[in-house]
C-alpha cells in the first residue's frame, strides 16, 4: 500500500539522490535509503465533503518546476567574461596594479567583442537564425567605432556595474529556435560555438584568457612575466582548471559547454605566446609603453632576478649587462611590443634574459664537462690560502648544491602533480537522460572520500600562502645550503672586463648556423648531442620557467649568433654524454 502511495512522486532525495520513497503517517514522503523526511506530501482525493473534489496539501511552492532546469539564457562569450573577471581579481590580489581588471582588461575584452561583432556594433552577428543578446551600455556606443589610443588609457571609469552591463542578455525566443537545431547544452550557443569558425577569426578558448591577462601584464609593465603567470595558473593562484565551477547557479554548464570551459591540459608556453601577439593583431592594439632600463621587464633586471633565483655570483651580472649591449637586445625598439611586427612576436622577455645567464655561463665556464672542473680545481687551491675576503666561485660546488635542491623541488612538484585533481566538484552532465546516474555517482565518490578522510585520521591542507617571484630559498641564514652571491670569480677569470670568447678555441656554439626551414625553430635540441654540465644548466631553468628545454636553447644559439656575428668562424663540438 504504501509503495502504491509513493509510486507517483519520483524525484531524487536531495540528500542521497536516491529515488525510494515512502509514506508518514502525516502523509509526507520519507527516503527508505536515508530517512530524510521531505516538506513535500501526497496528494489526497477525498468526496467527503464535496463530491468529485480534489484537496492537495503542498507545503512549499504552488508552481511545478520543469523536468529540468535550464537557468538563464546566456551565451558562451558572457562565461568567458565572468572567467576574465576572475582572473583580474585574483592578479590583483597577488599585487598587481587595481587598473589591470577595470580598465585594461576591460577595454581588451571590450575591443575584441567588437572586432568579433558579438556587441558594441550595429549588427551582432547571428547564428542560425537567431542574434546575439549581448547588448552594449548605450546605442550610441555601439554605433560607434572604438578609438584605438583611447582603448587602453589608465583614465578609463570603467566599473564592476558597466562590465556586468556589457553582457545583458535578451532571450525571446532564441531558446526555442535553437532548440531544433543545437543539441543539449545550457548556453544558447553552446553547440554552435564548436563548429569550424570563419578564416579571421579567432574563437576565445581557456588559453585566449590567459592571453588576455598576459597583455594586460604587459601593457602595464608589471613585474610578472608570462612564465610566471602560466606557474601561478598550474598552482592555482589565478582561476583556469575547472574555471566554470565558480559560474553563478543561475547560468547552468552542461552538454556542448564542458567542451569549451573543461580544461584537459596545462597551457604551453609557446601556444599562450602566439595566441597574445595573435589577439593583439586581431583586435588592432596601438604600440606598448616603452621597455626602459627601469623597468622590470628589461633583460638588465630581469638577468639580475633569475642570478640570484639560481645563486650564482653577483660579480656575473656585469657580464650579462656586457652582453646585453653588446647584441642590443636592450634597446627600447627591440623591447617594445608592436602588434603586427614579426621581429616583435620573437621577443620573450624571461627566456631572453634566461639564455644571456647561459651564455655567460658559457663564456666563463665553457660547459664543455672539462674546463669548468678544472676551473673548480683551481678555486678550491685559492679557497685553502683565502683567509681573508670573499672565497673565490667554486662551480663544482655550486652544481652539487643545485642539484641537491632542485631534486627536491622537482619531487614535490611532481608530487603535488599526481594529487591534482582535475575533475571538477560538480559532476560533468553531457547527456539529460544520464543525469540521476552521474549524480549518483559523484555522490557515491564524494561518501567515500568523506570516510577514507575520517579512517585515516588525515587533515585538511593548509591555506596557500600567497606566491613569491622566488621559487628556490637562499638565505645567508640558511645553515644547510651555500650562499654564493658574494662569492668571488675574480681568482679564476681574466683581469680585462670583457674577453671575446670567439678568441678562445675552446667555446663551442649551440649551432653553426640557424635554421631557417620554416619549421618555426631556429634552432633544434638533442639531449646526447650536448655536455651534461649545458643539459643541467638548461634543465634547470626549464623547472623554473616552465618551459621546455629546447626554447631555452633556442634562444641561446640565437644570442650567440647575434653576440659573435657571422665573421666569426667558430665550430660546434661533438660531446661524448658523459656526467659528472
Amino acid at each position: 500500500m504504501e509503495e502504491e502511495e509513493a509510486r507517483d512522486f519520483d524525484e531524487p532525495c536531495a540528500k542521497c539522490i536516491s529515488v525510494d520513497w515512502g509514506v508518514t503517517d502525516e502523509g509526507k514522503f520519507y527516503c527508505r535509503s536515508c530517512h530524510t523526511v521531505t516538506e513535500r506530501t501526497r496528494e489526497v482525493v477525498t468526496g467527503d465533503v464535496v463530491s468529485n473534489a480534489r484537496a492537495q496539501s503542498l507545503c512549499r511552492g504552488l508552481k511545478k518546476r520543469r523536468k529540468f532546469d535550464k537557468g538563464w539564457e546566456w551565451y558562451i562569450c558572457e562565461g568567458f567574461q565572468y572567467i576574465l573577471q576572475k582572473q583580474g581579481e585574483a592578479l590583483q590580489s597577488l599585487g598587481v596594479s587595481s587598473h589591470i581588471k577595470d580598465e585594461v582588461l576591460y577595454n581588451l575584452w571590450r575591443r575584441y567583442l567588437q572586432k568579433s561583432k558579438q556587441a558594441f556594433c550595429n549588427k551582432p552577428v547571428t547564428r542560425s537564425g537567431f542574434t546575439s543578446g549581448i547588448l552594449s551600455s548605450t546605442d550610441t556606443e555601439a554605433e560607434t567605432e572604438l578609438d584605438i589610443p583611447e582603448i587602453l588609457r589608465l583614465a578609463s571609469s570603467a566599473s564592476d556595474t558597466d562590465i556586468d552591463g556589457a553582457s545583458c542578455v535578451t532571450g525571446g525566443s532564441s531558446t526555442s529556435k535553437m532548440s531544433g537545431t543545437s543539441a543539449w547544452s545550457g548556453s544558447v550557443d553552446g553547440t554552435l560555438y564548436l563548429q569550424r569558425c570563419k578564416k579571421g577569426d579567432m574563437r576565445m578558448s581557456m588559453p585566449m584568457t590567459l592571453a588576455f591577462c598576459s597583455l594586460a601584464l604587459l601593457w602595464l609593465r608589471e613585474s610578472i612575466t608570462l612564465s610566471d603567470l602560466l606557474r601561478f595558473v598550474m598552482d592555482g593562484y589565478i582561476p583556469y582548471l575547472n574555471a566554470y565551477k565558480d559560474f553563478p547557479e543561475e547560468m547552468k554548464v552542461y552538454g556542448a559547454d564542458f567542451k569549451v570551459f573543461n580544461v584537459r591540459s596545462w597551457p604551453a608556453y609557446d601556444d599562450v605566446h602566439k595566441k597574445m601577439h595573435a589577439l593583439a593583431k586581431y583586435i588592432e592594439l596601438p604600440c606598448f609603453p616603452d621597455i626602459s632600463e627601469s623597468c622590470f621587464l628589461h633583460p638588465n633586471i630581469l638577468c639580475m632576478k633569475y642570478l640570484m633565483e639560481v645563486n650564482l655570483p653577483d660579480d656575473m651580472h656585469n657580464w650579462t649587462c656586457t652582453v646585453i649591449k653588446k647584441t642590443g637586445i636592450g634597446e627600447i625598439d627591440f623591447l617594445k611590443f608592436q602588434p603586427g611586427k614579426k621581429s616583435s612576436e620573437r621577443v620573450k622577455y624571461d627566456i631572453l634574459a634566461v639564455a644571456t645567464v647561459i651564455v655567460v655561463l658559457k663564456i666563463l665556464f665553457f660547459l664543455d664537462d672539462k674546463y669548468e672542473w678544472q676551473l673548480a680545481d683551481i678555486a678550491k687551491e685559492k679557497n685553502k690560502d683565502n683567509k681573508e675576503g670573499p672565497p673565490v666561485f667554486d662551480i663544482e660546488k655550486w652544481y652539487g648544491v643545485i642539484k641537491n635542491t632542485l631534486d627536491i623541488e622537482q619531487k614535490k612538484f611532481n608530487e603535488e602533480r599526481i594529487r591534482r585533481l582535475w575533475k571538477c566538484e560538480k559532476p560533468v552532465l553531457f547527456s539529460a537522460a544520464k543525469k540521476y546516474i552521474v549524480h549518483k555517482r559523484h555522490q557515491m565518490v564524494v561518501d567515500l572520500q568523506k570516510q577514507f578522510r575520517t579512517l585515516s585520521g588525515s587533515t585538511p591542507p593548509p591555506e596557500k600562502q600567497k606566491p613569491s617571484a622566488f621559487q628556490l630559498n637562499w638565505t645567508e641564514e640558511s645553515t644547510d645550503k651555500t650562499y654564493f652571491y658574494k662569492h668571488s670569480l675574480a681568482g679564476i677569470l681574466p683581469q680585462k672586463c670583457f674577453v671575446f670568447p670567439a678568441l678562445n678555441k675552446n667555446y663551442w656554439l649551440g649551432t653553426t648556423k640557424l635554421c631557417t626551414m620554416g619549421c618555426g625553430h631556429f634552432a633544434h635540441f638533442k639531449e646526447s648531442d650536448f655536455p651534461h654540465t649545458y643539459r643541467f644548466v638548461l634543465n634547470l631553468f626549464s623547472f623554473l620557467l616552465r618551459v621546455q628545454p629546447s626554447l631555452i636553447h633556442e634562444e641561446v644559439c640565437v644570442l650567440e649568433h647575434k653576440l659573435f656575428n657571422s665573421r666569426l668562424s667558430l665550430k660546434t663540438t661533438v660531446f661524448k654524454t658523459s656526467r659528472k
